[in-house]
């Protein structure tokens, strides 16, 4: 009775733990209170959306997107471009291959033994990744979104 109760006490606070990780939407708004409170409800809204439109600061993207996966910067002749670009990450499931062989005695008599060979197999990814998002930025705003269609 013990462990069914512990049981379920760990699997309640493994469930809460991920819920609070899945929320990176709400950690992010908090972390940038100041610039999240000062927008107004519609803006709050277009972020807590993904929706970046031109004229959003840094900081507002940040807080609908996150952390970009890379960050460029170029100087042209207008000024420094900043440009922050997101990217999608997949698995491909290729199937799974020989690894090798697990070893096991089987007794068969005293102090007599025979060997069987079993086969190990590991499942194989091809992991890949594919731009979706491309943010400039010049003098701190927005100047241009480039997003894949879907």
């Amino acid at each position: 009775m013990k462990i069914s109760i512990l049981f379920k006490a760990s699997v309640i606070v493994a469930c809460l733990g991920l819920l609070a990780a899945c929320d990176t939407f709400n950690r992010r708004a908090e972390k940038k209170a100041d610039v999240f409170y000062s927008l107004d409800e519609a803006t709050q809204q277009r972020l807590k959306e993904k929706n970046i439109q031109v004229g959003d600061t840094p900081d507002m993207v940040y807080i609908a997107l996150g952390v970009p996966d890379t960050k460029r910067q170029r100087k042209t002749s207008d000024g420094r471009e900043v440009v922050w670009i997101y990217r999608t990450y997949y698995q491909d499931y290729l199937g799974s291959e020989l690894v090798g062989y697990r070893r096991y005695f089987v007794p068969i008599a005293p102090n007599r033994y025979v060997v069987h060979f079993e086969p190990v197999r590991a499942d194989v990814y091809n992991e890949r990744s594919e731009e979706n998002m491309r943010i400039t930025f010049i003098n701190g705003h927005v100047s241009m979104v480039d997003q894949a269609d879907r």
